[in-house]
């Protein structure tokens, strides 16, 4: 079983450039951004959701350890938003370090979190996952996610 401990600054501080760095990436492989815009997009994300890191209000920064190991095997991110009259949950991020993936630690970091989510009287999580991440994609529809919303792009070739 895994367990989500709150994240510490220097632990924050490890994490965000890589995070900074993959957002970039993921929306330059979607479309969405040019190579040459990205990374200054994706920092400017990140400092308007964590201006203060992980002591931002309402932002949820957790490590995720395997509780008999005591090792940590990756990381969640979430916040608790107010969207139309109603709280969610919305997930930020979710990180299973690469030599750890593959054996259910994203699964068991996903039900702590809605443990976590039920303890703070909240009832809805939200997600979003890149069309190209077919792993996530398929772990999400395991758990019992469900498409709100598609958004579908072709690319022409002249």
């Amino acid at each position: 079983m895994v367990r989500l401990v709150p994240m510490s600054q220097t632990q924050f501080e490890r994490y965000l450039p890589s995070a900074v760095q993959d957002y970039a990436q993921e929306h330059v492989r979607a479309g969405n951004w040019s190579p040459e815009n990205a990374l200054q997009m994706a920092k400017a994300s990140f400092d308007a959701l964590l201006p203060d890191g992980p002591a931002t209000p309402s932002q949820f920064l957790f490590t995720v350890e395997d509780e008999m190991l005591g090792e940590r095997v990756g990381m969640l991110w979430f916040a608790v938003e107010e969207r139309e009259a109603a709280q969610r949950a919305f997930l930020y991020d979710i990180r299973i370090e690469e030599a750890y993936r593959r054996r259910g630690y994203g699964t068991q970091a996903l039900e702590a979190l809605e443990a976590k989510v039920r303890e703070l009287g909240v009832t809805r999580i939200t997600l979003h996952v890149f069309g190209h991440n077919h792993p996530a994609r398929a772990m999400y529809a395991k758990l019992g996610y469900e498409a709100v919303d598609l958004r579908l792009s072709k690319t022409l070739h002249p």
